[in-house]
């Protein structure tokens, strides 16, 4: 099977970087499956868990993104992620408390723009707790 170079990176670090036979990560508009030599794309994507399948392992590699950008290439995908995480150091003790805090201050939150950043976090830690259930198993 054809391959191509995938490449996820946050802000703050490159998270993934290799070969893969296929990836599947959460588009805007739905699950993206793309293999080599898909056509040229861009757009944005969802939180979620993106799944990238590695020539030789059976296992694949699972890393969170909480939102930001796909390009994908014949042979490059590029994923440019808002905050990336290896699915094996999500932390549901640290995502619960987050959605909580998350949560206490949405119920004092009081202008527009305040309650809006406090939604989308919470969209996101929700998110988030949803994909390490679906890692875990649970």
């Amino acid at each position: 099977m054809s391959t191509m170079h995938v490449d996820v990176v946050s802000a703050e670090e490159s998270i993934f970087g290799g070969e893969a036979e296929f990836v599947v990560l959460p588009g805007e508009a739905g699950e993206l499956g793309i293999y080599p030599r898909h056509a040229p794309l861009i757009t944005r994507i969802r939180p979620g868990v993106v799944r990238i399948r590695i020539p030789g392992r059976t296992e694949e590699e699972q890393v969170f993104v909480a939102g930001g950008i796909l390009e994908v290439q014949p042979h490059v995908v590029t994923v440019l992620a808002d905050t990336a995480i290896r699915g094996r150091d999500l932390d549901e003790a640290k995502a619960n408390e987050a959605l909580k805090r998350a949560e206490e201050a949405r119920r004092h939150a009081t202008d527009k723009m305040e309650i809006a950043q406090v939604e989308a976090e919470i969209s996101i830690l929700a998110a988030q707790l949803a994909a390490i259930r679906r890692l875990r198993g649970k």
